[in-house]
């Protein structure tokens, strides 16, 4: 069927080659490392530790951290062999292009627009609570309309995705320049969280570890996860449920190792660098978690915990506001870069599919001097920035989830059919024990993927459907890889495209 014509590896990779379409390679391993701490480090260390322990996990949020992480560590070595063989932007997208076909890149692709856009809208209404908080500590307080809880229009969430879309305008260089500083701040503050918060711990606070399990509203309804639904289960909290649950929402504190992969057409050596980039970052992230929020459980009953600001309250809860306030300074400068990873990463799947002319082709020409997809950054900023003036937080972590959680299903699948159909290819990094490794990374993202609630299921279908529409009304019709002759080659025989 036609909606399954793959896009070869070596096609691929020529696309990169055409003079309007040709991202700089400037970027390095410690870059790429720098990146995935940053848009990793962010809404899940100071916002969800606390929301998880108060009502899923309890003390044990620690190993729900460590079961997240180890199910992104598998899916980071199938991405790590995928962007070291294919190093073209598009992550997901065009790895899926090369293997499983046209339409299943094209759902991957629209899936990951859910998962970037969304993210990086809702980590800026989340920058904004901070900003005001942090404001009105120095009394500087916001109007409720423009920066409370429900404002008429969140300005400074409006404000810090328009800045972030100019910085990746200017360029990948500059962009990872000042994401290093804000990465550095952020890092700071969470090892001082660590130590300082040492001094504070109670034995008593981690009894029980794991809570006895019992039913509540959280998990009532369509909000219950699936797996208890689909098996008959009482839908509980706490208790080994609850820590796969909590697990499940936790993942989102993860999300972005996986844009390291975006930027592989911008690396100079991606072979080598991108795997280092993937890989390295997850890590770092996964032992600063799970250290923050055992020591944060220690400091103050799981059942006292805030649900916004957790590590800051921490601190005032045992008499130390001053270390609150510089802890908010770090949350706002860890959330700012994961808003300008997010949005990195959602331009450069949205450039690969504009190249690919699933999308309209002229949003894919690379600016001449600052060597960025300019006219397509806007766009993602400017939507972006409409998604942030006027949502809320709510639960769309769990909807950006089952977005990544979907994408790394179909990433290590790739893995097993590309070993298959091209042993041939160069691979920089290869995964081991295939096809242990790459199968066990399915189980595992499908066994979080139900411990969703019903109701994301629900809105993630929908969202897919709309997809699927979006495809055979357009995406179908214009798409280069049915066109004879659409290669780089005819692409300067024929400067319109």
């Amino acid at each position: 069927m036609e909606i399954f014509r793959t896009k070869s590896v070596e096609q691929s990779i020529r696309d990169t080659e055409a003079p309007e379409h040709q991202l700089r390679k400037r970027l390095t391993a410690t870059d790429l490392t720098v990146f995935g701490i940053g848009v990793i480090v962010g809404t899940g260390i100071f916002v969800l530790t606390g929301q998880v322990a108060r009502e899923m996990a309890g003390p044990a949020v620690a190993v729900s951290f460590v079961v997240a992480g180890i199910v992104c560590g598998l899916a980071a070595l199938c991405y790590a062999e995928f962007a070291s063989t294919i190093p073209v932007a598009g992550s997901a997208y065009t790895f899926s292009f090369a293997t499983l076909g046209e339409f299943p890149a094209w759902v991957i692709g629209w899936d990951l627009t859910l998962e970037l856009a969304l993210a990086a809208a809702v980590v800026a209404v989340g920058w904004s609570g901070y900003f005001a908080s942090l404001l009105s500590s120095i009394g500087l307080g916001l109007p409720a309309s423009v920066a409370g809880d429900d404002p008429v229009v969140n300005i400074p969430a409006v404000l810090i995705v328009l800045i972030l879309t100019l910085v990746l305008v200017a360029g990948i260089k500059l962009s990872s320049r000042i994401n290093l500083i804000l990465v550095a701040t952020k890092i700071a503050v969470v090892l001082l969280v660590i130590v300082a918060g040492l001094f504070f711990v109670k034995a008593a606070n981690y009894t029980p570890f794991i809570p006895e399990a019992v039913s509540t509203a959280r998990v009532e309804g369509l909000k219950a996860p699936l797996i208890q639904v689909l098996f008959g289960i009482t839908p509980v909290a706490f208790g080994v449920i609850g820590i796969f649950s909590a697990a499940a929402i936790v993942f989102f504190a993860f999300i972005g190792f996986d844009i390291v992969a975006t930027a592989a057409e911008e690396t100079v050596e991606p072979q080598r660098d991108v795997p280092r980039g993937i890989i390295g970052s997850l890590a770092i992230c996964t032992v600063l978690y799970v250290a923050v929020s055992l020591v944060v459980v220690g400091m103050q009953r799981y059942d006292r915990l805030s649900t916004s600001a957790p590590l800051s309250d921490a601190f005032v809860a045992v008499g130390h506001a001053w270390l609150a306030t510089i802890i908010s300074l770090g949350a706002i400068a860890g959330l700012t870069t994961v808003v300008l990873v997010l949005l990195l990463g959602q331009t450069r799947v949205l450039f690969a599919m504009c190249r690919d002319g699933l999308l309209p082709r002229p949003l894919a020409k690379v600016h001449p001097v600052y060597g960025t997809p300019a006219r397509l950054t806007v766009v993602v900023g400017l939507v972006t920035t409409a998604l942030a003036g006027f949502v809320s937080f709510g639960e769309l972590a769990e909807l950006v989830n089952i977005g990544t959680l979907f994408a790394f299903v179909v990433v290590s699948v790739g893995v097993l059919i590309l070993r298959r159909t091209r042993p041939d290819l160069p691979r920089g990094f290869r995964v081991p024990l295939v096809p242990v490794l790459p199968v066990a990374s399915v189980l595992a993202c499908l066994y979080l993927m139900l411990n969703l609630p019903v109701q994301t299921w629900l809105r993630f279908l929908v969202w897919m459907v709309v997809g699927v529409l979006v495809y055979f009304v357009y995406g179908y019709r214009h798409s280069r890889v049915a066109a004879p002759g659409s290669g780089p080659d005819a692409e300067r025989a024929d400067p319109a495209g």
